[in-house]
């Protein structure tokens, strides 16, 4: 039972009496924001009144398969058990009604039996209402509807033919069905036709061919659609492809089937998958590739799928929007299509409403935040009915997505519901409110004994439960109150932690729990326990073989607890060899071979921790002088803590035995236990001939040493750690590092700093003092002190102000030194000036100089970035608005600093322009200046649009041409230039004419017959004349003209064809010369044929006429027929296989072609063979394996 509540009334601490005057400190869990869990234990929820809350419910969008009965589920739990009743299109829904429909029975479930019934009749919208005397809860809008596989539609498929190496694509169009069908393409002897780079099945089921090869040339492409709930499979009508070969194979540069044009949209929706395809044509086949345009795919929730064709994405996020790019590529080049991603968002949580469980006159609020895109709208309801319906309650204040209950009272127990919507989906929550008044319980068993190791930590719990939330005090053996300071730490829910537990910290703790309708108490117990220690550890050994190698491992550990001693050896059990002997403090190995070496590990457990040491064995041979080993040292011995001061003191050990090297340095090494237990810090190091180290110390620090020794072999293992020293509390030494001072928002400053650790704190209740003034102004420092903080946002400042800023660290012990000033400033806000006196100088048709007036500094309101600079052209001078085009790009400099003034780029002659300046600081740009227009002169035109050469004859040919699409200026006529072209490196005599501007074409004569001709033709403004547009154009050779009037008699080609046509009667002579010597005779078979039935003649295949009857034997196959390995005759494939299996009246097929299910077999009669039977592979079950 997941119960929360939030109180809003403030605690105030309270004194109370205990014994012989001793002053108890009741440390009370605030109820400000403050939350009541009720615990899941039986004893406390009998008799626990609570509103109804859903538990169980079906999804939003129901989809039912109408074989199967209907099932909404609508489950909820409350005290007392809640009544459920159902709603459907809005409208009361009376169960006991309709027989065919079941409640069941403690639950709000419907089953409803749709067999023998039209499923259609319980499609709609249902919602559930749960029901109790503390409130309604309601489900979400369940929207109910029938699975449906619709029939293929009826049509014609014409056969396609189409050219080797181009693109092609086959349409399949499915029926829409309830849910969307799964759609795959086969052939007719149900086999999945291959794809692959070239081949492709789209996302809508189309199948596409980026350049057609003589293989796909087939009559049986068949798009097939499975629709899941119904298992049916439906097919298209066969497709028929033709290709048409040609040599040699066009190659052809890439481009996009799917999508067309350059650019295309899609829209997802946050959390789902989106997917992106783009489909190539070209050949060679061309390589997909894609990329993020501004960015990169994200690596852990992409794949690409399809060869590359389909980038899928997901789990969407707002992150995923932008411009996708997919490139298609084969060796003639590159083509792009930009694919523009923008995402929306249902309705999705932020934060939920959730339950309340208040005291009376206590004060709750239920907060529903929502996002999505666009914005959700939030609506309020209250047990089921709108909140501005429902009866009016003063303590109920609704604020859009915060609901306020002030002062609730005992009877006021209700279900809010949050309706969050937007285009995209909704969102529903219930939430319940219940107002209860419960005393005190302590749900920690009593006398609970808790044990630690010392110097651990300890956790003594106090659960509890009431309403209001009870506050919760510790007292140590029934007199000593317990304060929330050091060693103790009391949190929220009442657990007392004692953060380094010592010996002294045992014994006998009390909780009392009270609120004002009681108080409860608790006792519970502290073992504080001795350390497991091993004293003397296992040490390296050197066996001869057949000796016995002792390992010693001497223990100390706390008596009260039970110790097990374990040995490892490499980390494992120990062989089980009765060589192996162990005792309570040693292990004995006997007879020692090569295979007992290694590593052996004494571990002593008890039942709160453990300690272990390892040794190594190495087995040697029997030698007459033993070998010298050089080993770690061990570790010193004996810490001792002397000449003890406030800031040092001096630590002195016995050295370990350094075993054939000499100690090159000792290492001492502190633990914090107040601050960072467990965790060893370097703290200096000493030459190896000294046995002290004079230490200098940090205030407030629980201090405990210990030391390594190093030889050449490595270092030793730590000494066992020195009695604990505690250092007393001081002021800090030290101030917060990294100041900084910089606003985010107009007139704020964030003030932020690397805070102290707790070494460095030197005493409790650190803070930090924050101090700030203006700059350059007479006024005392402003300040506040911060805790458990790393930042301070002081708002309501000017805008763009430099301040002194000063953080100091301070202690319960005083402050510390004095801090350093640094320099930032508030918060910028948008500039409030625009630039004044804009001039444009024009210094050509092309470029221009803009100046004007900077703002003041003070009307910036910020750090000053530049200028930018707007300028359009809005027209040429040589049109009327009417004229002119829409309006250019708007084009922008940005001119970096104090700048008064800068150069246009890329101005067009003779054109109109309007410019502008903002003035940028860091928060952005500011208002604009008065538009200014200005001109740009004339400039020489550009080439003319066309030059066409019309109408070429012996001697003189016609010219025509455009004016230049840039006038840049007034046209004032053209001036065209020809010469004639006598060979590649000399060209004739250059004719130059000027033409009017209104003259656009000329006809030149007294040209020469046969000669290549250069013209150059340009325009002119008063600036001069532009680029030349040049053309070449030959004039009639005269053999040409007079080949139009040879005689066709003379002609090669017709003397052939007549020869050819004589030859072809010489011989129809013949023939029929030779028919007529044998009398009318004609072949038995041309007799038979005579008289032949011709419904059973047999068809060519070609033309459909009627063809002789072969001369071979009887049963020889029919042209074009199929002759199975097995010697029986079957007709040809039908174009529409499934035909096969549906004859005979036993199959399921649908009129349109579809069928369900296993289909029958047909039955073939062999003329020769006698009726045998046999049956055809089920095409479901072949179907099925590819989906």
């Amino acid at each position: 039972m997941d119960l929360a509540v939030l109180h809003l009334n403030a605690g105030e601490n309270t004194m109370r009496s205990v014994g012989s005057g001793a002053v108890l400190l009741v440390i009370l869990v605030s109820h400000v924001a403050s939350a009541l869990e009720v615990p899941l234990d039986p004893k406390v929820l009998e008799g626990l009144p609570q509103p109804p809350t859903i538990t169980l419910q079906s999804p939003k969008d129901y989809i039912f398969d109408p074989r199967e009965n209907i099932v909404i589920h609508c489950e909820a739990k409350g005290k007392p058990h809640p009544s459920f009743s159902w709603t459907r299109n809005g409208s009361h829904f009376d169960v006991e009604q309709d027989s065919k429909v079941l409640l069941k029975p403690g639950s709000g479930t419907l089953v409803i039996d749709i067999s023998g019934e039209k499923a259609e009749a319980y499609e709609g919208t249902y919602q559930c209402t749960a029901h109790n005397d503390h409130g309604t809860a309601v489900s979400n809008n369940i929207v109910i509807r029938q699975s449906r596989s619709p029939l293929w539609s009826k049509e014609r498929l014409e056969a396609i033919t189409v050219q080797m190496g181009v693109s092609m694509v086959l349409p399949c169009r499915p029926p829409a069905g309830l849910p969307p069908p799964v759609i795959f393409w086969m052939d007719n002897i149900f086999q999945k036709l291959p794809l692959d780079n070239r081949v492709s099945q789209a996302l809508n089921g189309d199948l596409y061919f980026s350049n057609v090869l003589p293989e796909d040339n087939r009559n049986d492409y068949i798009c097939y659609a499975r629709f899941p709930y119904t298992q049916t499979i439906q097919q298209k009508q066969p497709i028929s492809v033709t290709v048409l070969q040609t040599n040699p194979t066009v190659e052809c540069r890439p481009g996009f089937m799917t999508p067309l044009g350059a650019t295309s949209t899609k829209m997802v929706l946050r959390g789902d998958t989106l997917e992106l395809e783009c489909i190539a044509e070209g050949l060679p086949t061309p390589e997909m590739s894609w990329q993020k345009d501004g960015g990169e795919l994200p690596s852990s929730r992409v794949s690409f799928l399809n060869y590359k064709k389909t980038l899928k994405i997901v789990d969407v996020g707002e992150a995923d929007a932008g411009d996708y790019t997919c490139a298609a590529t084969n060796r003639l080049g590159t083509a792009h299509h930009v694919i523009k991603v923008t995402v929306k968002a249902a309705p999705f949580w932020i934060s939920a409403p959730r339950n309340l469980i208040l005291a009376p006159n206590e004060t709750g609020i239920l907060t529903c935040r929502v996002s999505g895109d666009p914005k959700p709208d939030i609506s309020w309801f209250v047990n089921g009915v709108p909140i501005e319906n429902a009866p009016e309650d003063p303590t109920r204040k609704v604020d859009a997505d915060t609901v306020v209950l002030s002062r609730v009272q005992s009877g006021s127990s209700a279900v809010y519901q949050c309706n969050a919507s937007n285009e995209f989906g909704y969102l529903l929550a219930n939430a319940f409110v219940s107002v209860l008044a419960e005393p005190p319980r302590v749900l920690t068993p009593p006398n609970r004994v808790y044990q630690v190791i010392t110097n651990s930590p300890a956790l003594l719990h106090c659960a509890t439960f009431g309403s209001p939330i009870p506050t919760i005090t510790w007292f140590k053996d029934s007199l000593i109150s317990i304060k929330s300071e050091d060693p103790y730490v009391i949190h929220e829910n009442g657990t007392l932690e004692i953060n380094v537990a010592q010996s002294q910290n045992s014994g006998k703790y009390t909780c009392i729990a009270t609120n004002n309708l009681g108080v409860k108490e608790n006792h519970v117990f502290l073992e504080v326990k001795e350390p497991t220690r091993i004293l003397k550890q296992p040490e390296y050994k050197v066996a001869q073989r057949g000796t016995s190698a002792v390992f010693e491992c001497k223990v100390k550990h706390d008596p009260s607890l039970v110790p097990t001693m374990t040995w490892l050896k490499n980390g494992g059990e120990l062989p089980d060899d009765e060589r192996f002997e162990v005792d309570t403090d040693s292990l004995v190995i006997k007879d020692v071979t090569e295979e007992d070496e290694g590593t052996y590990t004494c571990i002593m457990n008890t039942t709160l921790d453990r300690d272990s040491a390892s040794a190594t064995l190495t087995v040697v041979e029997a030698t007459p002088t033993p070998a010298i080993f050089y080993e770690k040292p061990d570790p010193p011995t004996d810490l001792e803590l002397t000449d003890q001061t406030e800031r040092s003191v001096q630590l002195t050990w016995f050295p370990g035995d350094e075993h054939n090297s000499p100690t090159q340095k000792f290492l001492i090494q502190y633990e914090d236990l107040l601050h960072r237990p467990g965790v060893w810090v370097n703290m200096t190091e000493v030459a190896g001939t000294s046995a002290t180290a004079q230490l200098e110390l940090s205030p407030y620090v629980y201090y405990s040493f210990r030391v390594l020794a190093k030889n050449q072999v490595g270092y030793s293992r730590a000494s066992q750690p020195s009695r604990q020293y505690r250092t007393n509390p001081a002021a800090p030494d030290e101030n917060p590092s990294d100041v900084q001072g910089k606003g985010t928002e107009p007139g704020n400053l964030v003030i932020s700093w690397t805070s102290l650790t707790g070494f460095q704190s030197n005493g409790p209740g650190l803070e930090y003092k924050v101090l700030w003034r203006q700059r350059h102004v007479d006024q005392d420092w402003s300040s506040k002190t911060v805790a458990n903080g790393s930042h301070l946002v002081v708002s309501g400042l000017p805008v763009y102000v430099p301040y002194e800023i000063k953080v100091q660290a301070l202690n319960d012990y005083g402050n510390g030194p004095e801090a350093e000033v640094v320099i930032g400033y508030s918060g910028e806000d948008l500039p409030r000036s625009a630039p004044d006196g804009v001039l444009v100088t024009v210094h050509n048709s092309t470029t221009a100089q803009v100046h004007w007036e900077p703002v003041s500094p003070h009307s910036v309101r910020g750090k000053l970035k530049g200028y930018k600079v707007y300028y359009r052209r809005q027209r040429g001078l040589h049109e009327t608005e009417e004229e002119a085009d829409q309006e250019s790009e708007e084009q922008v400099v940005t001119f970096s600093g104090n700048r008064t003034e800068g150069r246009l780029p890329g101005l067009q002659p003779y054109s109109l322009y309007i410019i502008f300046i903002r003035v940028l600081n860091s928060k952005g740009e500011g208002p604009q200046s008065q538009d200014k227009q200005f001109e740009t002169p004339e400039g020489v035109p550009g080439p003319p649009s066309f030059l066409n050469v019309l109408n070429p004859s012996l001697d003189s040919l016609t010219l025509e041409w455009g004016p230049p699409l840039h006038k840049n200026g007034r046209l004032i006529g053209y001036t065209l230039q020809y010469q004639p072209v006598v060979n590649t490196t000399e060209a004739g005599p250059v004719t130059v004419m000027d033409f009017p501007v209104n003259e656009t074409t000329v006809t030149l004569d007294n040209l020469n017959s046969s000669v290549l001709y250069k013209f150059h033709l340009s325009a002119k403004t008063v600036k001069g004349a532009g680029a030349n547009l040049t053309k070449e154009a030959s004039t009639i050779m005269e053999s040409t003209v007079a080949s139009r009037h040879v005689d066709i008699a003379t002609q090669g080609w017709f003397i052939g064809l007549m020869c050819a046509i004589a030859l072809l009667i010489l011989v129809l002579l013949i023939v029929c010369f030779i028919k007529r010597n044998k009398g009318g005779k004609y072949p038995v078979k041309e007799k038979e044929e005579a008289h032949q039935d011709p419904e059973i003649q047999p068809m060519k295949e070609d033309d459909g006429t009627f063809g002789e009857y072969s001369d071979t034997e009887d049963h020889k196959p029919l042209k074009g027929s199929r002759t199975p390995s097995n010697g029986t005759v079957r007709r040809d494939e039908s174009d529409d296989s499934l035909v096969d299996y549906g004859e005979g009246g036993d199959g399921q097929f649908n009129e349109d072609g579809s069928f369900i299910g296993q289909y029958s077999g047909k039955k073939e009669k062999d003329t020769h063979e006698g009726n045998e039977s046999s049956e055809a592979p089920s095409p479901v079950n072949a179907m099925n394996s590819f989906v």
